[in-house]
């Protein structure tokens, strides 16, 4: 009897484990197509563009083994490489702090209790979702010194136009201005968050005697730091590859002043033919992005606050 038993149990083990290894199996297969991907259009490129950059290659001629003398003309002898650094480190400063004031505003309006709330949600939003190109050419007629919208409201109040992305002094600004528009990305988000913070919260700051302010610095901000920490991550890392705007609006002008490091990358690989310069270009805007998302990530430990802490 204990025999039988335990021959029984043996096969509902042999059975199990069977069933097992045939759903791992169709597992491993179902996500074969990612990890073929992966390898095939992410992994194996960036390898093959660490290679290309030790080499001198046009992509019609014999690619040329040069050792690091690409980096070293980077960083020695490249005046526009720096000029790119620093205009895009200053186009994605002020469009991360911007955007990220402007993300908790808007998200705090999205979040109270109004009529036809949807509606403001769904305006607020909708910039977010127009192409690049598009949005591009739009700002190009608001920015227009001649006869945009821009200039039209500045001289309805008396005060002189401006030449925006035309001018050298003002392009950057006015890139960051029109990136404002997409804000509503981001207040979404602060919106998430927001509606995850506990209401008993806002009604002990109103027995204590606190207003609107009190609950929005005390309450609300601590609440969607780490909401605040996405924003921010996502925004510099999306902020340093910039190139769109670059590509239609101004090429890289007025006077390189829009010069963005990814415009530049591009500029060299794709008009002066030097892909191996490009691909050097590459890796060192990887291990900049790399850089600073760590340091913020370093940050992070005194100012985000998370609901287990």
């Amino acid at each position: 009897m204990e025999q039988a038993v335990g021959a029984k149990v043996r096969l509902k083990s042999r059975k199990r484990s069977l069933i097992a290894r045939k759903e791992a199996i169709a597992a491993y297969l179902f996500i074969l197509p990612v990890i073929l991907g992966l390898f095939l259009w992410t992994i194996g490129p960036m390898i093959a563009s660490l290679f290309i950059s030790f080499s001198n290659w046009q992509v019609f001629d014999t690619l040329k083994w040069v050792g690091i003398s690409n980096y070293e003309k980077i960083f020695t002898r490249d005046l526009f490489f720096y000029k790119s650094i620093l205009v895009t480190l200053y186009y994605a400063f002020g469009c991360v702090v911007t955007t990220s004031v402007a993300s908790v505003i808007l998200g705090s309006l999205m979040n109270m209790d109004m009529k036809r709330i949807s509606f403001i949600r769904t305006v607020l939003y909708m910039p977010t979702i127009v192409p690049a190109v598009a949005s591009s050419f739009l700002w190009l007629w608001l920015f227009n010194p001649d006869f945009g919208l821009l200039n039209s409201i500045l001289s309805f109040f008396g005060i002189p136009k401006l030449q925006w992305v035309f001018a050298e002094s003002t392009a950057i600004p006015s890139l960051i201005l029109m990136h404002l528009w997409t804000a509503g990305s981001g207040a979404l988000i602060v919106l998430a968050g927001l509606k995850d913070v506990p209401k008993h919260l806002y009604e002990a700051v109103e027995i204590d005697g606190g207003g609107w302010w009190s609950k929005f610095w005390y309450v609300s901000i601590p609440f969607i730091t780490p909401v605040i920490f996405f924003n921010l991550v996502m925004g510099f890392i999306g902020s340093l590859q910039a190139f769109t705007t670059a590509y239609i609006m101004t090429q890289g002008g007025p006077n390189n002043a829009t010069l963005f490091f990814v415009y530049y990358l591009y500029r060299e690989a794709f008009v002066n033919n030097h892909f191996g310069y490009a691909s050097a270009l590459a890796w060192i805007l990887f291990w900049i992005i790399a850089m600073l998302t760590a340091l913020i990530f370093k940050s992070s430990k005194g100012w985000v606050f998370y609901g287990g802490k």
